[in-house]
């Protein structure tokens, strides 16, 4: 198909808006430019599927994450933006608005929104309860509307304070799928009451996530850090300049023998992993301007605290093929399974893998990261993917019981400092028991889960990647199109990835990003 052929069906696309369309017509100008230059070797990885930049561009113009100092810009207000600091939480919300749009992201949409209790709380003195929920509930509405993305993210918690507790309550009464919502869990801090109202608001809406905040908080400084997108953890003040990810199924099926996998073939292509890190960052930190924005100006940014993101993917398959079981069905009998997710030794394997990655990326220098180095990132996949499954996950269909899924994974967390997410599918009878989901997230935690994530099987509102969609919404969207960018993703990822065959399990009886027609 040719460049103009694809344009004029965009354009005539029946199911996409006039801005959706504008969004995904840029999205091809941008394909069409010419690529960063890297090296044969690197040409051919990505050609193989081996590693992938996610669709961020051939010249990238813009980080694909942005994490502004939002508390900093509510104090001192915006020289660009004709701004005075925000007097009282009328003027909060507006200038948090009016801000959203100017903070770019690959998404073209801001994927983080701030700690709102916290950059919020400052301007609540003396309102009333009733009011701060009018004023932030007509916001929650706003922002959906508005900034129709699931990616959009916003962070509350591990304090308890009126802004917290509002946001969840407004959350479970709109179920809407923007923003996205994490609540940070601190045990030093958090009570256990308000650790509760949110774990119990995952039984109505499938939301939020609930951080491990103290083992997120140790990986960064002083001035923090930000839960972005779908689930992405990356320093305040900063973001992600790039993600680039690595197939660890096609890296598998290299390797003549597991001693082959780590000694000759995963370190070869995280080699050419960095190769196409360091030549997307040099373009947007030394060609495209980028940081000469207002945004790194007036304090809201600085370039140092951005690091590409070292994501992977595929290590349930790569765990299966290095065992010499690549074939994992649904109806396999096997007992006991011999797979990842369910043998000891395969899941050991895993950790193996990711204690090898984690030692890579910490020893490896970039040309612009955070104090050097990138971030390693279990990536949540992407709506295009096929016969692969996402980060560290057990395969679509496989789960084991819950305690099992978490037992078989915790080790992995300590490793992915930007991000790792495995979704749990909970029968809805959780619903009418909800003090069971309290305590398997209070448990996940204790084992050391960075990200604690539940879709409930009844609800419409469930989890992709780590961002949300209606599953009302992918039924309407062949024929009517949708006013939310990423029901989109959803459908084809619904098509592709198997994301409806989760299985759903009973806490108390068992212990796109690119243009398709």
């Amino acid at each position: 198909m040719t460049l103009q052929t694809r344009l004029a069906q965009i354009t005539r696309d029946a199911t996409l808006s006039p801005k959706q369309k504008s969004n995904f017509l840029a999205l091809e100008a941008d394909a069409s430019l010419p690529y960063v230059a890297v090296s044969p070797a690197v040409e051919q990885a990505m050609q193989a599927g081996v590693i992938g930049d996610m669709f961020e561009g051939n010249a990238p113009f813009k980080p694909r994450y942005v994490l502004p100092d939002y508390a900093k810009y509510l104090k001192q207000g915006s020289k660009y933006l004709e701004l005075n600091a925000a007097q009282d939480l009328d003027e909060a919300l507006n200038a948090l608005t009016i801000l959203y749009h100017h903070v770019p992201s690959v998404t073209n949409i801001p994927v983080y929104l701030g700690q709102l209790d916290e950059v919020l709380m400052p301007f609540c003195q003396g309102l009333d309860s009733n009011t701060i929920y009018r004023k932030l509930k007509l916001f929650w509405i706003m922002l959906d509307r508005t900034l129709p993305d699931a990616f959009m993210h916003v962070n509350i918690g591990p304090t308890d304070n009126i802004v917290c507790r509002t946001i969840l309550r407004i959350d479970a009464e709109l179920k809407q799928i923007a923003p996205n919502l994490t609540f940070m869990y601190d045990p030093s801090i958090t009570p256990d009451e308000l650790l509760h109202v949110a774990t119990t608001n995952i039984c109505e809406c499938s939301k939020p996530h609930i951080a491990n905040y103290p083992v997120h908080a140790k990986s960064y400084d002083d001035k923090g850090f930000g839960i972005v997108s779908c689930y992405n953890s990356l320093p305040l003040a900063g973001g992600a300049n790039t993600l680039v990810r690595l197939n660890l199924k096609e890296v598998a099926l290299k390797a003549a023998d597991i001693n082959d996998f780590f000694e000759n073939i995963l370190p070869h292509y995280c080699q050419l992993t960095y190769e196409l890190i360091n030549a997307r960052c040099k373009f947007l930190h030394q060609e495209s301007n980028f940081f000469s924005s207002f945004l790194v100006k007036e304090g809201l940014i600085e370039e140092t605290r951005f690091a590409p993101m070292f994501g992977i993917y595929g290590m349930a398959e790569a765990v299966n093929i290095l065992r010499g079981h690549p074939e994992l069905t649904e109806s396999n009998s096997e007992k006991p399974s011999p797979y990842y997710g369910h043998h000891r030794a395969a899941n050991e394997l895993g950790h193996q893998i990711s204690k090898t990655l984690d030692s890579i990326v910490k020893a490896t220098a970039v040309d612009h990261g955070y104090n050097g180095r990138a971030l390693l990132h279990s990536q949540g996949g992407i709506s295009l993917d096929k016969d692969v499954t996402p980060g560290v996950r057990i395969p679509y269909g496989t789960e084991p019981n819950p305690i099992a899924h978490i037992q078989a994974l915790a080790a992995h967390h300590q490793y992915y400092t930007s991000g790792i997410s495995d979704i749990l599918t909970i029968d809805e009878t959780v619903k009418s028991n909800p003090l069971a989901m309290f305590q398997l997230c209070k448990g996940a935690l204790q084992q050391g889960f960075r990200e604690f994530t539940v879709n409930v099987a009844s609800n419409d509102l469930v989890r992709v990647t780590g961002y949300m969609i209606k599953l009302s919404d992918i039924e309407k969207f062949k024929q009517s199109g949708s006013r939310t960018n990423t029901t989109g993703l959803g459908a084809e990822a619904a098509a592709n990835t198997k994301i409806l065959l989760r299985q759903p399990r009973v806490i108390a009886h068992e212990l796109t990003p690119s243009y398709t027609d």
